[in-house]
């Protein structure tokens, strides 16, 4: 075997090495999340301002790519692009809170599809296993979606702020749970590895 193909894993990232890294990572990204949550009109409105950022530098991008292939027949449509693009972009930097309730709407949308896909799902599944986590996750997309859309837009105001923030503290607990594990394997392997003593 020469040195090329063989496999050492002092030299890779390895689980259960790592655990303490990630497990601050996730404890970070955690903290972020509750953050976010108790502060939700300000993580709403910083989603908002750093989309509109994105949407100008695109929109920048879209005008820079149309200049630079003149002869390019799609040229055309990468200005209305870029033109549409930048003026997204201003309109969330000038007035964030439009944005913010236009995220809400969005994130209502996005809610209800997720609900009937995953209600579908869950009636097509039969009696095979996950078939209840599938309709329950389904259900609860549904009820959110429906106490967004009964507070609308009133609910603008904090709703993009709490889903960022939960979404935040889910996955950094789900990172914390991981680095649990890698630290518990790592000292499961070096029990079984120590040798017995007659």
């Amino acid at each position: 075997m020469n040195a090329v193909t063989a496999t050492d894993e002092s030299y890779g990232y390895s689980l259960e090495r790592g655990w303490r890294t990630l497990a601050i990572a996730g404890g970070v990204v955690g903290l972020i999340g509750l953050l976010a949550v108790a502060f939700p009109l300000v993580t709403g409105l910083s989603v908002t301002i750093g989309l509109g950022i994105l949407l100008i530098l695109g929109g920048i991008v879209h005008g820079a790519h149309a200049f630079a292939a003149r002869g390019w027949s799609g040229s055309l449509w990468q200005v209305a692009l870029g033109v549409v693009s930048v003026v997204a972009g201003v309109i969330l930097l000038v007035n964030p809170v439009i944005g913010l309730v236009t995220l809400t709407a969005l994130a209502i949308a996005y809610l209800l599809v997720d609900a009937v896909a995953e209600l579908w799902m869950a009636m097509r599944m039969d009696d095979q296993p996950g078939r209840t986590s599938v309709a329950v996750s389904g259900l609860l997309s549904l009820v959110l979606a429906g106490l967004l859309w009964f507070g609308f837009p009133a609910d603008a105001a904090w709703a993009i702020g709490v889903l960022v923030g939960v979404g935040l503290l889910a996955t950094g607990l789900s990172m914390v749970v991981v680095a649990i594990t890698g630290r518990n394997a790592a000292q499961t392997a070096s029990t079984a590895v120590e040798p017995r003593s007659t």
